[in-house]
């Protein structure tokens, strides 16, 4: 995925740093992940985010296809119930009684332990990420991962 960012105004914003958490809300730890893959682009060149001479036109690209992956959680096969995919989100109803994350009771029949063997088994590295969270006897509602 692909993040852009077009400079309007001069003089907005102090750096690119300021302009990913600002506009795309990314943490410092992305923003340093990022920036030590050199994934961070100014007019299509690599460049550091303390880098400040912005011009309007500008355009500030950010490449988030990188690997990463899930190691905390073990894999689990088990039948999901999949509403929705594509190469950004995954939609999942999930079942009541189901817990979403792996705790000390729960530890390989979660949600999350479904969605690494699902990762997994299409050769996805991707960190699993629930963007919204229910309680575990609630169902007929759907999660979403982002890939």
């Amino acid at each position: 995925m692909d993040l852009i960012y077009k400079v309007e105004q001069s003089n907005r914003y102090f750096n690119i740093k300021q302009i990913l958490k600002e506009e795309f809300l990314m943490s410092d730890r992305l923003i340093n992940r990022l920036k030590h893959s050199s994934q961070i682009y100014l007019n299509k060149e690599t460049i550091d985010v303390k880098y400040f001479d912005l011009k309007v036109g500008d355009i500030i690209s950010v490449d988030l296809n990188f690997d990463e992956d899930s190691d905390n959680i073990l894999p689990t096969k088990m039948d999901l119930d999949i509403l929705y995919e594509d190469k950004y989100f995954l939609i999942i109803e999930k079942k009541a009684n189901m817990p979403v994350h792996p705790s000390l009771n729960h530890f390989e029949d979660t949600l999350s332990n479904g969605v690494k063997y699902y990762f997994n088994s299409t050769k996805l590295k991707r960190k699993i990420r629930i963007v919204n969270r229910l309680d575990k006897d609630t169902s007929r509602n759907c999660y979403i991962c982002q890939k």
